[in-house]
């Protein structure tokens, strides 16, 4: 109870939290053209390199402001803040279920896409970076928390595959919103994509990169808001459901195949003595 408290009442957290809201909406969008479209920059990146900016671990003269305390305030207030905009998918999806499921093959096949980690990003930290089992969890999965629980349960969190996985998901965490946003939003410009393909593949399974994501696709095309917003949603929802089953069934078996063929030879963790 006593921790709920200093989370509620932490004025320091929600003063730096108002201001930076405040000077990131003054600032709004700012459009970077470049050869082959624009790069949208959004209110949340200049949040997220204000926020930065504040924490204690990344700028060591911020203790005096911004504390240990504050850090982990500001953890469990993230889920919270993302529910407003996870309610506003649930009645957006409901109006738009015919064009969902007229979607319906490619929402369910876009599922596949999560195993673009292992072509691109395998090969990578093995034979460039000669990383070792670590690579396995890292690569398998986008590492958002579904996949954190795999590794857990397979290898164990202490274990070079449970280092990989927590690897990724905090560079997810710090820099995932940041690099959603830019990408949606030069593609979305380009012109190589459709919208609609676009926005389903917003939906990894994470609430804050989805966010930013569609955010950056709205901005782009505002005439298809509720479109996007509906596809990105249902695809965030298929992603928990289906990609889970991906993961465990295709994902980190191909990945252990791959790494018994171009990895160092060690053997695999053992998960039974955690």
């Amino acid at each position: 109870m006593e921790k709920t408290k200093d989370i509620l009442f932490d004025w320091r957290l929600h003063l730096s939290v108002l201001v930076i809201t405040v000077i990131a909406e003054a600032v709004g969008v700012i459009a970077v053209p470049i050869g082959i479209g624009s790069i949208l920059l959004l209110p949340l990146l200049y949040a997220f390199v204000m926020g930065l900016i504040l924490n204690p671990n990344v700028i060591s003269k911020m203790k005096g402001w911004m504390g240990q305390r504050e850090v982990r305030a500001a953890s469990p207030l993230i889920v919270i803040a993302i529910m407003p905009f996870i309610a506003k998918f649930g009645t957006i999806i409901g109006p738009s279920m015919e064009k969902i499921i007229a979607a319906g093959p490619a929402l369910i096949l876009q599922e596949l896409g999560n195993l673009g980690t292992i072509l691109l990003a395998f090969p990578i930290a093995v034979l460039l970076l000669g990383m070792g089992r670590e690579a396995v969890g890292a690569t398998f999965s986008v590492a958002r928390e579904p996949n954190i629980a795999i590794i857990a349960d397979k290898y164990g969190l202490k274990s070079p595959e449970g280092a990989g996985v927590m690897g990724v998901y905090v560079i997810g965490t710090l820099f995932g919103t940041f690099i959603f946003a830019i990408l949606a939003s030069l593609l979305a410009t380009s012109g190589w994509f459709s919208i609609e393909a676009l926005a389903m593949a917003c939906g990894i399974g994470s609430g804050s990169m989805m966010a930013a994501c569609s955010g950056a696709l709205t901005y782009a095309v505002p005439a298809m808001e509720e479109q996007i917003l509906a596809l990105a949603g249902a695809s965030n929802v298929l992603t928990y459901a289906t990609g889970l089953y991906l993961c465990i069934f295709v994902a980190l078996p191909v990945t252990e195949k791959l790494y018994d063929l171009l990895g160092r030879k060690e053997p695999a963790t053992n998960n039974a003595g955690e």
